[in-house]
Protein backbone atom coordinates (compact mmCIF):
# COMPACT_ATOMS: atom_id res chain seq x y z
CA UNK A 1 0.00 0.00 0.00
CA UNK A 2 1.59 3.37 -0.89
CA UNK A 3 1.06 6.30 1.61
CA UNK A 4 1.47 9.93 0.96
CA UNK A 5 2.84 11.17 4.53
CA UNK A 6 1.80 14.71 5.50
CA UNK A 7 2.73 17.12 8.32
CA UNK A 8 -0.20 19.78 10.44
CA UNK A 9 0.50 21.97 13.33
CA UNK A 10 -2.49 21.79 15.59
CA UNK A 11 -2.60 25.06 18.18
CA UNK A 12 -3.47 23.93 22.01
CA UNK A 13 -3.87 26.45 24.34
CA UNK A 14 -1.89 28.98 21.92
CA UNK A 15 0.83 25.90 21.67
CA UNK A 16 1.53 24.88 18.12
CA UNK A 17 1.89 21.19 18.10
CA UNK A 18 3.01 18.71 14.81
CA UNK A 19 1.49 16.06 14.05
CA UNK A 20 2.42 13.39 11.24
CA UNK A 21 -0.39 11.78 9.40
CA UNK A 22 -0.40 9.97 6.37
CA UNK A 23 -3.33 8.73 2.88
CA UNK A 24 -3.39 5.69 0.74
CA UNK A 25 -2.51 7.00 -2.39
CA UNK A 26 -4.67 5.29 -5.28
CA UNK A 27 -4.01 5.59 -8.94
CA UNK A 28 -5.79 8.18 -10.65
CA UNK A 29 -9.13 6.34 -11.87
CA UNK A 30 -9.22 6.87 -15.61
CA UNK A 31 -12.24 6.26 -17.97
CA UNK A 32 -11.82 4.57 -21.67
CA UNK A 33 -10.81 7.24 -24.22
CA UNK A 34 -9.47 9.22 -21.52
CA UNK A 35 -5.89 10.69 -22.15
CA UNK A 36 -3.17 9.74 -19.15
CA UNK A 37 0.55 11.02 -20.38
CA UNK A 38 2.89 8.61 -18.42
CA UNK A 39 6.07 9.74 -20.16
CA UNK A 40 7.85 12.17 -22.07
CA UNK A 41 10.54 12.06 -23.78
CA UNK A 42 12.27 15.63 -25.08
CA UNK A 43 14.75 15.37 -27.66
CA UNK A 44 17.33 17.90 -29.26
CA UNK A 45 18.46 16.85 -33.12
CA UNK A 46 20.50 18.90 -35.66
CA UNK A 47 19.43 18.90 -38.91
CA UNK A 48 21.51 20.62 -41.49
CA UNK A 49 19.68 22.34 -44.31
CA UNK A 50 19.76 21.89 -48.18
CA UNK A 51 20.77 25.83 -48.30
CA UNK A 52 20.83 28.60 -46.10
CA UNK A 53 17.71 29.72 -45.49
CA UNK A 54 17.79 34.40 -44.92
CA UNK A 55 15.33 36.28 -43.56
CA UNK A 56 15.17 39.89 -42.29
CA UNK A 57 16.31 38.51 -38.70
CA UNK A 58 18.99 35.82 -39.36
CA UNK A 59 20.34 33.26 -41.33
CA UNK A 60 19.37 29.55 -40.91
CA UNK A 61 21.88 26.64 -41.96
CA UNK A 62 21.23 24.21 -39.57
CA UNK A 63 18.10 23.43 -37.07
CA UNK A 64 18.44 22.48 -33.96
CA UNK A 65 15.30 21.28 -32.90
CA UNK A 66 13.31 20.07 -30.22
CA UNK A 67 11.05 16.88 -30.49
CA UNK A 68 8.93 15.11 -27.69
CA UNK A 69 8.05 11.61 -27.41
CA UNK A 70 4.76 11.38 -25.65
CA UNK A 71 3.16 7.86 -24.54
CA UNK A 72 0.18 7.15 -23.07
CA UNK A 73 -0.86 5.34 -19.97
CA UNK A 74 -2.44 2.48 -21.56
CA UNK A 75 0.31 2.35 -24.50
CA UNK A 76 -0.78 4.71 -26.88
CA UNK A 77 2.46 7.06 -28.33
CA UNK A 78 3.25 9.72 -30.62
CA UNK A 79 5.62 12.57 -31.79
CA UNK A 80 5.35 16.25 -31.47
CA UNK A 81 7.69 19.43 -32.75
CA UNK A 82 8.80 22.05 -30.97
CA UNK A 83 9.10 25.43 -33.73
CA UNK A 84 11.23 27.41 -31.86
CA UNK A 85 14.23 28.94 -32.69
CA UNK A 86 17.86 28.88 -31.27
CA UNK A 87 17.92 32.33 -30.79
CA UNK A 88 15.22 34.78 -29.66
CA UNK A 89 14.77 36.57 -32.72
CA UNK A 90 11.25 35.96 -33.60
CA UNK A 91 9.76 35.71 -30.40
CA UNK A 92 10.87 35.78 -26.77
CA UNK A 93 11.24 31.71 -27.15
CA UNK A 94 14.26 29.47 -27.49
CA UNK A 95 15.04 25.94 -27.58
CA UNK A 96 16.31 26.10 -24.96
CA UNK A 97 13.81 28.06 -22.62
CA UNK A 98 10.93 25.49 -24.03
CA UNK A 99 12.97 23.21 -22.81
CA UNK A 100 12.93 24.45 -19.09
CA UNK A 101 9.67 25.30 -19.38
CA UNK A 102 8.61 21.83 -20.30
CA UNK A 103 10.49 19.83 -17.89
CA UNK A 104 9.61 22.41 -15.08
CA UNK A 105 6.21 23.86 -15.35
CA UNK A 106 4.15 22.46 -17.89
CA UNK A 107 4.89 18.53 -18.46
CA UNK A 108 4.49 18.09 -14.58
CA UNK A 109 0.94 19.52 -14.57
CA UNK A 110 -0.35 16.31 -17.38
CA UNK A 111 2.13 13.22 -16.43
CA UNK A 112 -0.10 11.09 -14.37
CA UNK A 113 -3.21 13.56 -14.71
CA UNK A 114 -6.68 11.84 -16.53
CA UNK A 115 -7.92 14.57 -18.99
CA UNK A 116 -11.09 14.08 -20.72
CA UNK A 117 -9.61 15.44 -24.38
CA UNK A 118 -7.06 17.11 -25.31
CA UNK A 119 -9.39 19.93 -26.58
CA UNK A 120 -9.00 20.18 -22.64
CA UNK A 121 -5.17 20.80 -22.21
CA UNK A 122 -4.54 24.36 -23.60
CA UNK A 123 -6.34 25.58 -20.78
CA UNK A 124 -4.78 23.31 -18.12
CA UNK A 125 -1.37 24.46 -19.38
CA UNK A 126 -2.74 28.41 -19.47
CA UNK A 127 -3.89 28.61 -16.01
CA UNK A 128 -1.24 31.07 -14.18
CA UNK A 129 1.81 30.65 -16.60
CA UNK A 130 2.44 33.35 -18.70
CA UNK A 131 3.63 33.10 -22.22
CA UNK A 132 5.67 30.27 -23.32
CA UNK A 133 3.43 29.60 -26.27
CA UNK A 134 5.65 27.37 -27.96
CA UNK A 135 6.18 24.88 -25.19
CA UNK A 136 2.98 24.78 -24.87
CA UNK A 137 1.62 23.96 -28.00
CA UNK A 138 4.20 21.40 -28.30
CA UNK A 139 2.73 19.70 -25.33
CA UNK A 140 -1.04 20.30 -26.35
CA UNK A 141 -0.75 19.61 -29.82
CA UNK A 142 1.06 16.18 -28.97
CA UNK A 143 -1.63 15.76 -26.99
CA UNK A 144 -4.03 15.73 -29.80
CA UNK A 145 -2.00 13.45 -32.04
CA UNK A 146 -1.92 11.20 -28.96
CA UNK A 147 -5.78 11.19 -28.40
CA UNK A 148 -5.76 10.60 -32.46
CA UNK A 149 -4.11 7.48 -31.85
CA UNK A 150 -6.19 6.82 -29.24
CA UNK A 151 -9.55 7.05 -31.00
CA UNK A 152 -7.81 5.71 -34.13
CA UNK A 153 -9.03 8.67 -36.01
CA UNK A 154 -6.97 10.39 -38.81
CA UNK A 155 -4.98 13.53 -37.13
CA UNK A 156 -7.03 16.20 -39.43
CA UNK A 157 -10.42 14.28 -39.21
CA UNK A 158 -10.07 14.87 -34.84
CA UNK A 159 -9.63 18.59 -35.03
CA UNK A 160 -12.46 19.01 -37.62
CA UNK A 161 -10.69 19.21 -41.62
CA UNK A 162 -13.38 19.17 -44.51
CA UNK A 163 -10.12 19.09 -47.00
CA UNK A 164 -8.87 16.21 -48.86
CA UNK A 165 -6.17 18.38 -49.94
CA UNK A 166 -4.66 21.71 -49.00
CA UNK A 167 -2.61 24.20 -51.85
CA UNK A 168 0.66 25.25 -50.81
CA UNK A 169 3.52 27.92 -51.53
CA UNK A 170 7.02 28.34 -51.16
CA UNK A 171 8.73 31.13 -48.98
CA UNK A 172 11.95 32.32 -51.05
CA UNK A 173 14.67 33.64 -48.37
CA UNK A 174 16.59 36.99 -49.16
CA UNK A 175 18.66 36.62 -51.96
CA UNK A 176 21.75 39.32 -53.03
CA UNK A 177 20.55 40.22 -56.41
CA UNK A 178 16.87 40.35 -57.75
CA UNK A 179 17.69 38.78 -60.63
CA UNK A 180 18.87 35.22 -58.48
CA UNK A 181 14.98 36.14 -56.76
CA UNK A 182 13.99 35.80 -60.06
CA UNK A 183 15.34 32.61 -61.07
CA UNK A 184 14.07 30.85 -57.84
CA UNK A 185 10.76 32.10 -58.65
CA UNK A 186 10.41 31.20 -61.93
CA UNK A 187 11.94 27.37 -61.02
CA UNK A 188 8.72 27.82 -57.73
CA UNK A 189 6.54 28.02 -60.22
CA UNK A 190 7.50 25.37 -62.71
CA UNK A 191 7.73 23.17 -59.63
CA UNK A 192 3.63 23.78 -59.06
CA UNK A 193 3.74 26.24 -55.89
CA UNK A 194 0.21 28.14 -55.84
CA UNK A 195 1.87 31.03 -54.36
CA UNK A 196 5.19 32.99 -54.03
CA UNK A 197 6.38 34.32 -50.75
CA UNK A 198 9.47 36.74 -50.86
CA UNK A 199 11.14 37.31 -47.50
CA UNK A 200 12.20 40.88 -47.97
CA UNK A 201 14.04 43.52 -45.54
CA UNK A 202 14.86 47.21 -46.32
CA UNK A 203 17.65 48.02 -49.00
CA UNK A 204 16.43 44.71 -50.53
CA UNK A 205 12.39 45.17 -51.13
CA UNK A 206 10.64 47.25 -53.71
CA UNK A 207 12.95 46.40 -56.34
CA UNK A 208 13.00 42.85 -56.00
CA UNK A 209 9.21 42.08 -55.36
CA UNK A 210 9.20 44.45 -59.10
CA UNK A 211 11.69 42.84 -60.44
CA UNK A 212 9.56 39.17 -59.66
CA UNK A 213 6.28 40.31 -60.40
CA UNK A 214 7.37 41.51 -63.69
CA UNK A 215 8.97 38.11 -64.48
CA UNK A 216 5.84 35.87 -64.06
CA UNK A 217 3.36 38.52 -65.11
CA UNK A 218 0.15 39.92 -63.20
CA UNK A 219 -1.70 36.58 -62.65
CA UNK A 220 0.62 34.61 -60.17
CA UNK A 221 0.16 35.37 -56.54
CA UNK A 222 3.31 36.88 -54.86
CA UNK A 223 3.54 38.24 -51.81
CA UNK A 224 5.62 39.83 -49.35
CA UNK A 225 7.12 38.75 -46.23
CA UNK A 226 9.35 41.79 -43.59
CA UNK A 227 9.45 39.27 -40.48
CA UNK A 228 8.79 42.87 -38.49
CA UNK A 229 11.96 44.62 -40.56
CA UNK A 230 10.20 48.33 -40.71
CA UNK A 231 8.42 51.05 -38.75
CA UNK A 232 6.00 53.62 -39.56
CA UNK A 233 8.63 55.26 -40.79
CA UNK A 234 9.24 54.06 -43.69
CA UNK A 235 5.38 54.16 -44.49
CA UNK A 236 5.79 56.06 -47.55
CA UNK A 237 7.95 53.67 -49.13
CA UNK A 238 6.37 50.38 -48.20
CA UNK A 239 3.46 52.21 -49.96
CA UNK A 240 5.51 51.36 -53.04
CA UNK A 241 4.38 47.95 -52.83
CA UNK A 242 1.30 48.69 -53.94
CA UNK A 243 2.11 48.95 -57.64
CA UNK A 244 3.19 44.95 -57.53
CA UNK A 245 -0.27 44.10 -57.10
CA UNK A 246 0.91 41.17 -54.19
CA UNK A 247 -1.81 39.18 -51.81
CA UNK A 248 -0.56 40.40 -49.17
CA UNK A 249 2.12 42.22 -47.14
CA UNK A 250 2.80 39.86 -44.38
CA UNK A 251 3.89 41.84 -40.96
CA UNK A 252 6.04 45.00 -41.76
CA UNK A 253 6.21 46.36 -38.14
CA UNK A 254 7.12 44.71 -35.07
CA UNK A 255 4.20 42.64 -32.90
CA UNK A 256 3.01 45.31 -30.98
CA UNK A 257 2.71 47.59 -33.13
CA UNK A 258 -1.19 47.28 -33.88
CA UNK A 259 -2.61 51.08 -34.24
CA UNK A 260 0.51 51.89 -36.65
CA UNK A 261 -0.32 48.82 -38.84
CA UNK A 262 -3.83 49.61 -39.01
CA UNK A 263 -2.47 53.77 -39.96
CA UNK A 264 -0.11 51.66 -42.78
CA UNK A 265 -3.21 49.54 -43.91
CA UNK A 266 -5.42 52.66 -43.81
CA UNK A 267 -2.80 53.93 -46.84
CA UNK A 268 -2.14 50.44 -48.55
CA UNK A 269 -4.50 49.04 -51.07
CA UNK A 270 -1.87 45.69 -50.41
CA UNK A 271 -4.04 43.71 -47.86
CA UNK A 272 -1.57 43.54 -44.57
CA UNK A 273 -1.10 39.90 -43.06
CA UNK A 274 -0.42 39.84 -39.41
CA UNK A 275 2.26 36.97 -38.27
CA UNK A 276 4.19 37.83 -35.07
CA UNK A 277 1.52 39.65 -34.19
CA UNK A 278 -1.02 37.11 -33.58
CA UNK A 279 -0.51 35.58 -30.28
CA UNK A 280 -3.69 34.64 -29.25
CA UNK A 281 -7.46 34.77 -30.15
CA UNK A 282 -7.38 38.21 -28.25
CA UNK A 283 -5.03 39.46 -30.77
CA UNK A 284 -6.82 38.17 -33.82
CA UNK A 285 -9.59 40.05 -32.20
CA UNK A 286 -7.68 43.79 -31.38
CA UNK A 287 -6.82 43.44 -35.28
CA UNK A 288 -9.86 42.95 -36.97
CA UNK A 289 -11.67 45.84 -34.76
CA UNK A 290 -8.66 48.09 -35.39
CA UNK A 291 -8.56 46.89 -38.95
CA UNK A 292 -4.42 46.07 -38.52
CA UNK A 293 -4.70 44.20 -41.10
CA UNK A 294 -7.34 41.81 -43.78
CA UNK A 295 -5.51 38.48 -43.20
CA UNK A 296 -3.89 36.09 -40.72
CA UNK A 297 -1.22 33.42 -40.85
CA UNK A 298 -1.79 30.76 -38.40
CA UNK A 299 1.27 28.63 -36.98
CA UNK A 300 -0.16 26.82 -34.26
CA UNK A 301 3.23 26.60 -32.18
CA UNK A 302 3.42 30.50 -32.02
CA UNK A 303 -0.30 31.16 -30.46
CA UNK A 304 -0.17 27.62 -28.35
CA UNK A 305 -1.54 24.73 -30.18
CA UNK A 306 -4.44 23.34 -31.85
CA UNK A 307 -7.56 24.90 -29.43
CA UNK A 308 -5.99 28.82 -30.08
CA UNK A 309 -5.40 28.16 -33.98
CA UNK A 310 -9.24 26.82 -34.27
CA UNK A 311 -10.63 29.69 -31.96
CA UNK A 312 -8.52 31.93 -34.27
CA UNK A 313 -9.84 30.32 -37.48
CA UNK A 314 -12.99 30.63 -35.85
CA UNK A 315 -13.23 34.20 -35.39
CA UNK A 316 -11.68 35.06 -38.70
CA UNK A 317 -14.20 32.80 -40.11
CA UNK A 318 -17.37 34.71 -38.49
CA UNK A 319 -15.51 37.86 -39.89
CA UNK A 320 -15.00 37.56 -42.77
CA UNK A 321 -11.38 37.14 -42.70
CA UNK A 322 -9.25 34.68 -44.47
CA UNK A 323 -6.62 32.69 -42.92
CA UNK A 324 -3.44 30.54 -43.94
CA UNK A 325 -0.85 27.83 -42.07
CA UNK A 326 2.53 29.81 -41.91
CA UNK A 327 5.49 27.18 -41.56
CA UNK A 328 8.64 27.20 -39.36
CA UNK A 329 11.19 25.30 -41.28
CA UNK A 330 9.49 21.80 -39.39
CA UNK A 331 10.52 18.56 -40.17
CA UNK A 332 8.12 15.63 -41.23
CA UNK A 333 6.76 15.66 -37.72
CA UNK A 334 5.91 19.04 -37.37
CA UNK A 335 4.43 19.30 -41.14
CA UNK A 336 2.07 16.65 -40.38
CA UNK A 337 0.32 19.14 -37.66
CA UNK A 338 0.42 22.21 -40.06
CA UNK A 339 -1.07 19.88 -43.01
CA UNK A 340 -4.06 18.62 -40.31
CA UNK A 341 -4.54 22.39 -39.49
CA UNK A 342 -4.37 23.83 -43.10
CA UNK A 343 -7.20 21.23 -43.70
CA UNK A 344 -9.96 23.19 -41.79
CA UNK A 345 -12.41 25.15 -44.08
CA UNK A 346 -11.25 28.94 -43.54
CA UNK A 347 -7.47 28.28 -44.55
CA UNK A 348 -8.70 29.53 -47.95
CA UNK A 349 -4.89 30.91 -49.02
CA UNK A 350 -2.30 28.42 -50.19
CA UNK A 351 0.21 27.39 -46.93
CA UNK A 352 3.65 27.49 -45.82
CA UNK A 353 3.88 23.82 -46.37
CA UNK A 354 6.53 22.86 -48.92
CA UNK A 355 7.31 18.83 -49.41
CA UNK A 356 10.19 17.68 -47.43
CA UNK A 357 12.83 17.76 -50.12
CA UNK A 358 12.58 21.46 -49.92
CA UNK A 359 14.97 21.95 -46.96
CA UNK A 360 15.63 18.53 -46.39
CA UNK A 361 18.49 15.46 -47.71
CA UNK A 362 16.46 13.26 -45.90
CA UNK A 363 13.44 13.93 -43.46
CA UNK A 364 12.72 11.86 -40.15
CA UNK A 365 9.35 10.58 -41.19
CA UNK A 366 8.25 8.05 -43.74
CA UNK A 367 6.74 8.70 -46.36
CA UNK A 368 8.41 12.36 -46.96
CA UNK A 369 5.88 14.87 -47.65
CA UNK A 370 5.30 15.60 -51.24
CA UNK A 371 3.18 17.88 -53.71
CA UNK A 372 1.16 16.88 -56.45
CA UNK A 373 1.86 18.45 -59.90
CA UNK A 374 -1.04 21.10 -58.89
CA UNK A 375 0.55 22.26 -56.01
CA UNK A 376 -2.12 20.63 -53.36
CA UNK A 377 -0.48 18.30 -50.39
CA UNK A 378 -2.71 15.20 -49.93
CA UNK A 379 -4.23 15.36 -45.88
CA UNK A 380 -3.50 11.71 -44.39
CA UNK A 381 -6.90 9.87 -44.42
CA UNK A 382 -6.36 6.63 -44.61
CA UNK A 383 -3.99 5.77 -41.16
CA UNK A 384 -4.45 6.98 -37.44
CA UNK A 385 -2.55 9.75 -35.99
CA UNK A 386 -0.25 11.85 -38.05
CA UNK A 387 -0.64 9.94 -41.34
CA UNK A 388 3.27 9.31 -41.33
CA UNK A 389 5.83 6.71 -39.73
CA UNK A 390 8.85 8.62 -37.47
CA UNK A 391 12.14 7.32 -38.26
CA UNK A 392 12.87 6.53 -34.44
CA UNK A 393 16.45 5.04 -35.64
CA UNK A 394 17.35 8.12 -37.79
CA UNK A 395 16.36 10.63 -35.20
CA UNK A 396 18.95 8.93 -32.43
CA UNK A 397 21.41 9.23 -34.55
CA UNK A 398 20.65 12.97 -34.83
CA UNK A 399 20.38 13.34 -30.79
CA UNK A 400 22.91 15.33 -28.89
CA UNK A 401 20.86 14.95 -25.82
CA UNK A 402 17.56 13.86 -24.45
CA UNK A 403 15.99 13.89 -21.06
CA UNK A 404 12.97 11.80 -19.95
CA UNK A 405 9.60 12.68 -18.04
CA UNK A 406 7.46 10.65 -16.43
CA UNK A 407 5.28 10.69 -13.66
CA UNK A 408 7.45 8.43 -11.88
CA UNK A 409 10.74 9.91 -12.58
CA UNK A 410 13.14 12.33 -14.62
CA UNK A 411 16.21 10.54 -16.65
CA UNK A 412 18.79 13.40 -18.50
CA UNK A 413 21.16 12.13 -21.30
CA UNK A 414 23.15 14.52 -22.87
CA UNK A 415 25.68 13.22 -25.88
Amino acid sequence: MDLNWYTKVVYRSGVPRITLGAVVCRPPVTVPGMLRLERVTLREIRLALKEPFRISSGVESERRILLLALEDADGASTWAECVAFPRPNYTPETIDTAWLAIREWLAPRLLGRPVAAASDVHNILAQDIRGHNMAKAVLEMGCWGLEAEIQREPLSLLLGGTRLRVPTGISLGIQPAPELLVERALAAVAAGYRKIKLKIQPGQDIEYVRAVRTALGAELEIMADANAAYSIDDADHLIELDESRMLMLEQPFGADALLQLAELQRRMTTPLCLDESIIDVSRARDMIALGSGKIINIKPGRVGGFAASKAIHDVCRDAGVPVWCGGMLETGIGRAYNVALASLPNFSMPGDLSPSARYWARDIVSPEWTMDAEGMVHVPRTKPGLGVEIDVDFIESLTTRSEVLSSRSVTVSVR
